[in-house]
């Protein structure tokens, strides 16, 4: 099973500081050995990014930064694992970390489970059709 997790906080949290990016390396390390995680990265601020929508029948692009946006998501990583037990276990280290080398962090990790076209019986032909488009492109 994949599942997404991502980080959530304030909008300027400020810089980790270098003992958790420390605690996190090793912590990514170990997730990259055991084959458990299959990507991660941190997201830039709103500032930088760029809204597509559509609304009432019209696409609209807004540039951030988002005054609205409360928190945010500032990282991501992306797991294989057997259960959605073993990634909440994950995300409770992660957290672990922050409470221990950022005291004054507020956030939190969110975990969702990725679906595929394989996780959808009903959409057989769809996972097919997917299927023909990853043997054509490789």
């Amino acid at each position: 099973m994949r599942f997404m997790m991502m980080v959530k906080h304030g909008e300027n949290p400020g810089a980790p500081p270098p003992a958790l990016m420390a605690a996190m390396d090793k912590l990514v390390e170990s997730n990259v050995k055991d084959g458990s995680m299959i990507n991660t990265g941190g997201l830039a601020p709103t500032a930088q990014s760029t809204r597509v929508r559509v609304s009432k029948g019209k696409v609209t692009v807004t540039d951030g930064p988002f005054t609205e946006a409360k928190e945010i998501i500032g990282g991501y990583a992306i797991f294989d694992l057997k259960s959605k037990e073993e990634a909440l276990e994950k995300a409770k280290v992660f957290m672990e970390l922050h409470r221990e080398h950022w005291p004054e962090f507020e956030g939190e990790t969110e975990i969702r489970q990725i679906f595929g076209p394989e996780d959808f019986a009903t959409h057989d032909d769809f996972a097919k059709h997917i299927e023909v488009l990853r043997t054509k492109a490789s």
